[in-house]
């Protein structure tokens, strides 16, 4: 009997896997997809650059917070509801911004949805975490975290076809149904493993809120934490502005059609996808340690730069292999990354410590769109942001290993 259950539950962990990807992919479905719809915003609009870029700054505002509070909420509640509520909630938001008629209305319903997102981020990460064994944890992290990017492929193909035949409002009804579904996925599906029942003392020493919040903020001394906050802030830089401009880079500077263009950022978008699971899975057996594959992606990404800014062809197979490249290292870091911090983090402060770290990227993910749109919206050219991004990366490098 007990093998049975054994069984079942070894069988279980990958449907629990399965559907913390589909809620991720699905709550982060429109937000990816920002960046294939900017000339569809720009057009019934009227944004510059800097406002797109503003767009998607909206939707990661409320979670510089949220992240810290959903982490706490999910090492104390069942993550079934936190992750499942938030995306039926990033699913409403959406439905509100279907009837937006001008910037301002999009920017809130923007906002909203990014509050509610927060829940799914470290809440995946979390459930995955609790039904793997560490010796599987980075691939099994890996997959889910490809959510993200598998999402961000899906809406560069659906997202502009969507809103090419029934208008930018039709994209935000077709987000809005894809987060709900997802949503729903996650709540029918999701449970929590089995787990071995600890005798606690009756009475606790009380420790105070503002203790308890200095406590928590305390981990960002810790040692691991140098190497979690440096690469992930210049990382996530590099993500998001080719996440938002990449599109808009291939469709003005070598002229090719938005399908072309879309075309690329589903290449970009799937091999990151590709990179979370295999990078992950490379830090699970990496002699060097799991941090290693992180820092190769940061130098891989350097290199990616380099190439994009010589220009060698305009080809649409050199440009698919160029795309390939960069996702797969400016997306795929992710995986590794996670997995990191998790191995890294206590045992009964694992949420927090997810929450904590993407909090602090948060911050780098709300000014890096909007600022690196001002910067080609003033210079309008697209050479200065790479070069702004290798050397940053290039000085995160350095701290790390001072």
């Amino acid at each position: 009997m007990s093998n049975n259950k054994f069984i079942g539950k070894n069988y279980y962990r990958w449907i629990i896997l399965l559907v913390a990807t589909i809620a991720q992919a699905s709550a982060c479905f429109f937000v990816q997809g920002i960046g294939p719809l900017a000339e569809f915003f720009k057009k019934d609009f009227s944004l510059s650059d800097a406002q797109i870029g503003l767009l998607s700054s909206a939707a990661q505002f409320l979670p510089i917070m949220g992240l810290l509070v959903a982490g706490e909420l999910l090492d104390k509640f069942n993550e079934r509801y936190i992750v499942g509520v938030g995306a039926v909630g990033v699913s409403v938001a959406l439905l509100l911004g279907a009837i937006a008629d001008n910037y301002i209305s999009l920017l809130i319903c923007l906002l909203i949805v990014g509050g509610f997102y927060s829940s799914a981020q470290p809440g995946g990460a979390k459930s995955v975490s609790s039904w793997f064994p560490q010796s599987q944890r980075g691939f099994a992290m890996g997959i889910r975290q490809a959510g993200l990017p598998l999402g961000g492929a899906l809406a560069g193909i659906v997202l502009p076809a969507s809103a090419f035949v029934y208008g930018i409002q039709g994209a935000f009804l077709v987000g809005a149904i894809v987060s709900f579904l997802g949503g729903c996925i996650f709540i029918i599906f999701y449970h929590s493993p089995a787990k071995v029942v600890a005798i606690v003392p009756e009475r606790k020493a009380r420790v105070s809120f503002y203790a308890n919040v200095r406590s928590r903020l305390a981990m960002l001394a810790a040692p691991h934490m140098k190497n979690i906050i440096f690469s992930g802030v210049s990382l996530v830089i590099v993500q998001y502005v080719l996440t938002i401009f990449i599109t808009i880079y291939f469709y003005r500077i070598y002229h090719l059609s938005l399908d072309k263009s879309a075309y690329l950022f589903f290449v970009s978008q799937a091999s990151g996808a590709l990179g979370r699971i295999i990078l992950a899975a490379w830090s699970d057996h990496c002699r060097k340690g799991r941090f290693f594959p992180v820092l190769f992606c940061m130098i891989a990404v350097v290199f990616g730069f380099l190439i994009l800014i010589l220009g060698m062809s305009g080809s649409i197979i050199y440009l698919t292999i160029l795309s390939a490249w960069l996702g797969f290292f400016g997306l795929g870091w992710y995986g590794p990354w996670v997995a990191y911090i998790v191995d890294s983090s206590p045992k009964e402060s694992v949420g927090f410590s997810l929450g904590l770290a993407m909090s602090v990227n948060q911050i780098a993910i709300i000014t890096a769109p909007p600022l690196f749109g001002l910067i080609q919206d003033f210079t309008d050219t697209y050479l200065l942001t790479w070069l702004i991004l290798i050397l940053m990366i290039v000085f995160s490098l350095f701290l790390i290993k001072k």
